[in-house]
């Protein structure tokens, strides 16, 4: 009964999500990954639905702190205002840097922030997925751009990349970026 009350009370929040029964897939990620060409600034181009991503002309400010972790600073434009919102990335494996761990709060774990596949000065795939009691899981997926129009055939490519990995990109939706600053 008690794990039932636990699913019934999530399932509110994952409804707008992409969920599927069954543990998290583990998918590759980029081989040789070098966090310092990662970091930057990146333009969301697609996403997999996130309760917390509503708005517009999103994007992420990646930068290294004296600490060795990574400041993250995501910013959307949202009911007429630019909000934004901290967090904190580390790499959680030096043997496997390209699964990165990311926070927005002092009271919650890392969720997993995987880079799948970048060229570091384009475009980017990244996955996050959250695992509830391997009954089943929640799928978060995003294309990144350096810049925020990237070319249909980049985007495609994406797309088959998460395909190709067993990542559901059905309800993957294309981020409104026009008329941003």
């Amino acid at each position: 009964m008690f794990p039932i009350f636990w699913i019934l009370l999530l399932l509110p929040l994952v409804s707008a999500q992409t969920y599927h029964w069954g543990p998290c897939p583990t998918p590759s990620v980029q081989s040789n990954f070098s966090l310092q060409q990662y970091l930057g600034t990146w333009y969301e181009i697609a996403k997999l639905p996130a309760f917390f991503e509503k708005g517009k002309c999103i994007q992420a400010d990646y930068t290294l702190r004296g600490d060795g972790t990574i400041r993250v600073l995501n910013s959307q434009f949202y009911k007429g205002k630019v909000r934004t919102v901290e967090g904190t990335a580390v790499v959680q494996d030096p043997k496997n840097p390209a699964k990165l761990g990311v926070s927005f709060s002092y009271f919650t774990p890392y969720s997993p922030y995987w880079v799948l596949s970048t060229d570091y000065v384009s475009g980017a795939v990244v996955y996050s997925c959250t695992d509830v009691l391997r009954i089943f899981h929640v799928d978060y997926a995003w294309i990144l751009g350096r810049s925020r129009f990237l070319p249909a055939e980049k985007v495609e490519y994406a797309r088959q990349l998460l395909a190709k990995e067993n990542i559901d990109t059905f309800k993957m939706s294309v981020t409104d970026q026009t008329g941003c600053d």
